[in-house]
């Protein structure tokens, strides 16, 4: 059993939840051995079943208190590009995806994205993108982020966007 879990955080990211559940996607999943995608949907009207996603079990959710555990059972995360999300996978220790909304003004994500892939700590795209991430990536190219050094990351998030 090998799991992908999905996550858009507390926003509404329908894009992604589309674009992660297409045949093309699916598929791409299936060919790298993943049989489980959990997807947590947030606020979207778009909530995907079984039948979306032949040959994978699916299971989604709107909201938990703590997705932590999702996090830690998945052999993949994809993210939306919240730093919330991207420290929690990072932080598990979890090979990571981040799927960049590209329709949002002044795109900190997108800056938070780049920096933390030019550091190999994750892969990003954008959900044009993604199906075509999903068949060429090399997640063994990844290197761990080391958790305990949250000053870190927030000094690097506020250079990112723009506060120092």
């Amino acid at each position: 059993m090998k799991t992908v879990f999905v996550t858009v955080g507390t926003t509404c990211f329908e894009d992604l939840v589309v674009t992660v559940t297409s045949d093309e996607a699916v598929k791409a999943l299936i060919d790298r051995g993943y049989t489980d995608m959990i997807l947590q949907v947030g606020r979207g009207s778009v909530v995907p079943d079984s039948e979306s996603c032949p040959g994978l079990r699916v299971e989604v959710f709107r909201f938990k208190d703590s997705i932590a555990e999702d996090m830690r059972h998945a052999d993949l995360v994809i993210s939306h590009a919240g730093a919330g999300s991207c420290l929690e996978a990072l932080g598990a220790n979890k090979a990571l995806l981040v799927v960049v909304n590209d329709k949002l003004m002044d795109n900190h994500q997108l800056e938070l994205a780049k920096q933390l892939q030019s550091d190999s700590h994750l892969i990003y795209c954008t959900c044009s993108t993604l199906p075509q991430t999903l068949k060429e990536m090399d997640l063994s190219a990844l290197t761990s982020y080391m958790p305990g050094q949250p000053q870190n990351f927030a000094n690097f998030l506020d250079k990112a966007i723009g506060l120092v």
